[in-house]
C-alpha cells in the first residue's frame, strides 16, 4: 500500500477527508491502548533492543537496527534480530535462510538483515525470542515491534525521519501514526532523528516537548562505498519502500542524475514485466536502472543482474548518547551472569 498524500496533509483531500476518519482512528487507538493495558509482556535471558517507530512505513528502522547490531558485534557479543516478516507468509518461529527463503516467505526486510547477523521471523514475539536463545543470540535487536506488547524491551528506540515527522498528527486510517506520539514516545528510552536534505519546521521542538527526558539522536541515511561510482551517472531510479522520495533525495544527494523515477507501494513484488519495463526504460535513456536493497530482495532472480543496487548505511552525529544507552541495557545482564 502506498502512503495516501493526506497523511502527509497533502493532495485534494488533506483538510476534508482526515475528520470523516476520526472515529475509526479512535476506536484503532482505543484498542492499541487496550491491547498493551492487558499485555504481560514475557521476558527472556538476554537484553532485548527494540528500534520501532510510531507512523506507518519507513523512518529508517532497518538501517538503524542493522547499525545497532554492527555496535554490539563490536563489543564481542552474538546478536540476533527478531521481525514479524511482514510481507511473508511463514508465521514462524524460523530462522531466515537467504539461499532457500524468498521475500514472499519471510518478508523483504528480514533478508536484508539475515545477511548480517542471525535474523528469526515469528509472528509471536516471544516464541521468536526463545528460539533464537536458545540457538545461542546474546542479545535481540528486533526490527519493529514498538507497538506489540507480548516481549519486555530493556532499551525501545523511536526512529523518526526529519523530512516527515508525524505526518498530519492523526492516527490511522486519518493519518499515518500507530499511536499518538506523546504515547509512543513516552514508552522509548531515545529518539533517532534521521536527518537529510529537509527538515520539517519546528520538529526538533516536538519532540523535545513530546519527549523532554529523552535523548535526541542525529543520524543520517548515507550511501554504501561500492555506491561512488555512480554518481554523476544518468539513472532511472524505483522504489518500493515507506516513502520513495527518501531514496530519490539519496541518489540526488550522491550526485546521480534522475531521468526516470518509480514509486511502488511498500513491500510490493515485482513481476518480470515490470523490471524489464523499466530497464528497456533505462536502455533507451542511455541510464541505469538502480533500485533500494530492500527492493533488490524482492526482484525476479533473473532480473537481479540487470539492475544497481545502492545500499545505505546509517552514520551517527554523536556516538556518546547511543554506547550510553547500550550500555544501560548491557549492564544488568552481566550484573546477573557475574552472581
Amino acid at each position: 500500500m502506498r502512503a495516501p498524500e493526506f497523511w502527509a496533509g497533502r493532495g485534494p483531500w488533506a483538510t476534508s477527508l482526515p475528520p470523516l476518519l476520526s472515529p475509526l482512528s479512535g476506536l484503532y487507538d482505543g484498542v492499541g491502548r487496550l491491547r498493551r493495558t492487558l499485555a504481560s509482556p514475557e521476558s527472556v535471558d538476554v537484553p532485548v533492543i527494540c528500534v520501532g517507530n510510531v507512523v506507518s512505513g519507513g523512518a529508517g528502522k532497518t538501517p538503524t537496527a542493522l547499525g545497532i547490531a554492527a555496535r554490539l558485534a563490536a563489543r564481542g557479543l552474538r546478536p540476533h534480530f527478531l521481525s514479524r516478516g511482514y510481507g511473508g507468509r511463514l508465521r514462524g518461529p524460523v530462522q531466515v535462510d537467504p539461499a532457500r527463503h524468498a521475500a514472499a516467505l519471510v518478508g523483504d526486510e528480514p533478508l536484508l538483515l539475515a545477511a548480517r547477523a542471525p535474523t528469526w521471523v515469528a509472528r509471536q514475539r516471544p516464541a521468536g525470542a526463545r528460539a533464537a536463545v536458545a540457538a545461542g543470540a546474546e542479545v535481540l535487536v528486533m526490527d519493529d515491534g514498538h507497538q506489540n506488547p507480548g516481549l519486555q524491551k530493556d532499551l525501545s528506540l523511536i526512529v523518526v525521519d526529519a523530512a516527515y515527522g508525524f505526518g498530519n498528527g492523526r492516527v490511522m486510517p486519518a493519518g499515518p501514526l500507530r499511536e499518538p506520539p506523546a504515547v509512543g514516545l513516552g514508552r522509548a528510552d531515545g529518539v533517532v532523528l534521521i536527518e537529510g536534505a529537509e527538515t520539517l519546521s519546528g520538529l526538533d521542538a516536538e519532540i523535545a516537548a513530546l519527549a523532554p527526558d529523552r535523548p535526541l539522536l542525529r543520524a543520517r541515511l548515507e550511501p554504501s562505498i561500492s555506491a561512488l561510482p555512480l554518481a554523476e551517472s544518468a539513472v532511472v531510479a524505483f522504489a518500493g519502500i515507506g516513502r520513495p522520495e527518501k531514496f530519490f533525495a539519496t541518489l540526488e544527494e550522491l550526485g546521480c542524475q534522475i531521468v526516470g523515477r518509480h514509486a511502488f507501494a511498500d513491500h510490493q513484488p515485482y513481476d518480470p514485466d515490470t523490471l524489464m519495463r523499466i530497464v528497456e526504460e533505462a536502455a533507451a535513456k542511455g541510464a541505469r536502472p538502480v533500485t533500494t536493497a530492500k527492493d533488490a530482495v524482492r526482484l525476479p532472480p533473473e532480473a537481479r543482474a540487470m539492475v544497481e543496487v545502492v545500499e545505505v548505511g546509517i552514520v551517527f552525529a554523536e556516538e556518546t548518547a547511543l554506547e550510553a544507552l547500550l550500555e544501560g541495557a548491557l549492564a544488568p545482564f552481566r550484573t546477573e551472569a557475574a552472581s
